[in-house]
């Protein structure tokens, strides 16, 4: 899209409209786009501006599927409390819910992915590269962390303490669609190296992995968090649909009222 005659510079090619005429992708919206591509395959277009291959678009669609709700966390929460207070905003309450994207929900997509890319990229090794040198790697990257006092992304959990259900499944994903490249092949070797290390268990987490397979599928690093963003924007709109039926922002909200006035008298 160009804005102004002399506006050439201010242009996307990402869409663009007139009267007549939609394009998305450089592409007619109508015709070539609506009923040819899936939302999953689209977005990985605009992103890399490029189609995906089958394995492609289905590891985007596995980590799309395997981010999109956890359960009541406080994301979650948020959007729907704010839905209490402003039940007619709902992009307000969606908000909310995607900006509790952090270190320890969905976020670590993000930092894993950027985390795993750095190491790869300091070591300057590629697609091929085999155990032994991406074990020689993931020492680096686990000694360097630790010496700096951080914790290494894609590591640990604060629910699934042995194994998150969702790292197996996408690494047999990977496999099956040719897709296990080297940043979901360095990120188990990590996991391994420190519990070498450290004599401690941390299971690579579902989203850490989710991050590893979309960098190994082309996404770049720094849009790794905000890719995740679209599969969690969906089950915050269930979980906005399920508080309009059945609420649960207002009771708690009660309930956590009623406990702070006890604990006040309490104190008294």
């Amino acid at each position: 899209m160009t804005i102004g005659g002399e506006g050439e510079w201010l242009r996307s090619w990402i869409g663009s409209s007139d009267r007549d005429r939609i394009t998305v992708g450089g592409r007619d919206l109508p015709t070539d786009i609506m009923g040819r591509f899936t939302l999953t395959e689209l977005a990985y277009l605009l992103i890399t501006k490029r189609e995906p291959t089958d394995g492609q678009r289905r590891m985007l669609d596995a980590v799309f599927v395997s981010l999109a709700d956890h359960g009541l966390t406080p994301g979650a929460l948020a959007t729907r409390l704010t839905y209490t207070g402003a039940p007619e905003a709902t992009q307000a309450a969606v908000a909310a819910g995607l900006l509790g994207a952090g270190s320890v929900f969905l976020g670590p997509a993000g930092d894993t992915a950027q985390f795993l890319a750095a190491a790869l990229e300091e070591h300057s090794v590629d697609a091929h590269a085999d155990d032994a040198t991406l074990r020689s790697i993931a020492g680096a990257a686990v000694a360097s962390r630790r010496a700096a006092g951080e914790h290494i992304p894609g590591l640990g959990h604060p629910v699934h303490k042995d194994v998150d259900p969702r790292t197996p499944r996408l690494y047999e994903l990977a496999r099956e669609a040719d897709e296990l490249g080297p940043h979901l092949r360095l990120l188990a070797l990590v996991a391994e190296v420190h519990e070498e290390i450290t004599g401690r268990h941390l299971p690579v987490n579902g989203a850490g992995a989710g991050g590893a397979a979309l960098v190994d599928i082309g996404i770049p690093p720094a849009s790794v968090r905000g890719v995740v963003l679209i599969a969690r924007t969906a089950g915050l709109v269930a979980h906005l649909t399920e508080e309009a039926e059945h609420p649960i922002g207002m009771p708690l909200w009660l309930e956590v009222e009623r406990r702070a006035h006890r604990e006040d008298i309490d104190l008294q």
